[in-house]
């Protein structure tokens, strides 16, 4: 037997007529007879006494609808209390996160995440490549606000950021102070790239509203912040980077920043998702998780 035929018999012994019985069932009042006709068949007996007034249990449907009201209306009360319970963050939460977005990647915002939510499998993809994230199978990116395409929904992560150009208090004093970014050439410089294929990026400056980027001539390029550090640490040359990357070494002085005034802060990092994009339980929950760490 179809069940779906016993939810028709309640729903048209409780309204006394077909017509209210369709409008509560969202069908039309056709298919409201064909299914009492089905059941009846089925059962091999009439349920319902019909006129071109009334509609009217008999003996046997009076029999059926006390046997099935407790438990229908326990099937009703399970289906509202699900309907209010909002979806368990579950399943496999795709994130790609640039390498210098340091509050993210530094441990504590993942740790906690991840412990809050041990349904959520979280998978990590750092690289500084850009890319759609939605061809590339992810829920989510993370990326300096000024990279992220318009057509995304983005969320901030941290405040204001700033990049700074750092060396040692000894490579400084052998090598000297640079008062103005054109010094740099006179530096031993330690660059990044994205990739192999591309060139080391430009030191981006700002002075008066006006802003350049200087094209330095490293001595070293690497892909690898943490290569950037350790040789800089070792006094191999002058680095360039997002400020809470070098921020522990900063504050130990083991790395000095120079060329401070031509280097303002801009808008930080986001969180982003595509628009068009339905947010799952799992997405929102890192979204709640960022919005309160």
């Amino acid at each position: 037997m179809d069940l779906n035929l016993l939810t028709i018999f309640f729903a048209v012994a409780q309204a006394g007529n077909f017509r209210a019985a369709a409008d509560r069932l969202g069908v039309t009042r056709s298919a409201v007879s064909q299914g009492i006709r089905r059941l009846e068949h089925s059962l091999g007996k009439p349920l319902f006494n019909r006129t071109t007034r009334s509609v009217r249990l008999t003996e046997e449907g009076e029999r059926l609808l006390s046997a099935l009201s407790d438990p229908m209306t326990e099937i009703e009360a399970v289906l509202d209390a699900t309907r209010d319970v909002p979806a368990l963050p579950r399943g496999l939460l795709r994130v790609t996160a640039t390498s210098i977005a340091e509050r993210f990647l530094s441990g504590p915002l993942i740790a906690t995440f991840i412990e809050q939510h041990p349904h959520i499998m979280l998978d990590v993809t750092v690289t500084d490549e850009t890319f759609d994230i939605v061809a590339g199978g992810f829920d989510a990116g993370i990326r300096l606000g000024e990279v992220i395409d318009q057509d995304m929904i983005a969320m901030p992560l941290t405040g204001e950021q700033r990049q700074v150009a750092v060396a040692t208090p000894d490579y400084l004093a052998r090598c000297g102070v640079p008062q103005h970014p054109r010094d740099l050439a006179a530096h031993r410089c330690i660059g990044w790239r994205p990739s192999p294929e591309m060139t080391p990026y430009r030191w981006e400056f700002e002075r008066e509203g006006r802003a350049f980027a200087v094209a330095v001539d490293p001595r070293l390029t690497t892909n690898d912040m943490l290569l950037m550090i350790r040789v800089a640490l070792a006094g191999g040359g002058m680095t360039f980077g997002m400020e809470e990357t070098f921020l522990p070494w900063i504050e130990r002085g083991q790395l000095v920043t120079v060329l401070d005034d031509w280097l303002p802060p801009f808008a930080g990092f986001y969180l982003y998702y595509p628009s068009r994009h339905t947010v799952t339980p799992k997405l929102r929950a890192l979204m709640e998780h960022v919005r309160h760490y």
